[in-house]
Parts: C-alpha cells; sequence; structure tokens
C-alpha cells in the first residue's frame, strides 16, 4: 500500500478520535511511546491520554492542511501534519504542527502568528 495514503488515513483517523473523544487515543500509544507537548516530555498510553484529556477546553475541530510521510528504517513511518485547531468559543483558530514516527515519539506545537 502506498504509504502517503496510509499516513493520511491515519491522520484522519487520529484528528476525528481526538476532536470526538481523545480518551481513545490510547491504543494509538504504547508504554514506550513519548509525547513532547509544548516543551512537556510524557511518556507511556495512560500518561498521554491524561494530558491530552486535561487539556483546558472540551471541544475542538482540526483543519488538516498538509500531511507529509517518509517510510522509515524501522518499518514505520514519519508523519509531519500541520493545520489550524478551532476551539469552541473562540473567533480564531490556531496554527499547529505535529510529528510522530507511528505514535511511538509525537511532538505537537501551536504556531503563533
Amino acid at each position: 500500500m502506498d504509504p502517503d495514503t496510509v499516513a493520511k488515513a491515519f491522520v484522519e483517523h487520529y484528528y476525528r478520535t481526538f476532536d470526538a473523544n481523545r480518551a481513545g487515543l490510547a491504543n494509538l500509544y504504547q508504554e514506550g511511546s513519548m509525547l513532547t507537548f509544548e516543551g512537556q516530555k510524557i511518556q507511556g498510553s495512560q500518561n498521554i491520554v491524561a494530558k491530552l484529556t486535561s487539556l483546558p477546553f472540551q471541544q475542538c475541530q482540526h483543519n488538516i492542511t498538509t500531511v507529509d510521510c517518509q517510510p522509515s528504517g524501522a518499518g514505520g513511518m514519519l508523519v509531519f501534519v500541520s493545520g489550524t485547531l478551532q476551539l469552541a468559543g473562540e473567533q480564531h483558530a490556531l496554527k499547529f504542527s505535529q510529528g510522530s514516527f507511528y505514535v511511538l515519539n509525537d511532538i505537537f506545537r501551536l504556531n503563533y502568528a
């Protein structure tokens, strides 16, 4: 299967789940997974989901602008995503970028203009 097709399907699933039910992301992370969220390093599926579900907003909508994918030497994929994050009740969307390697390592950063 084409790596770009797999990456785009994964990204759709990940952000649809994030927007609807962040706790549902638990099965996409492993105990060895690490999330760096705005500089804070969080390791393990339960800890990552605890961080994501404790964010100070309940509703959001990700709008994906780009999905870049590269096959890795370890049989996985490196996926980098950029787009906007619209929070409920907010007039302006936030720009974000996120890159991961089969959600073993995940880095999230808001891009303030």
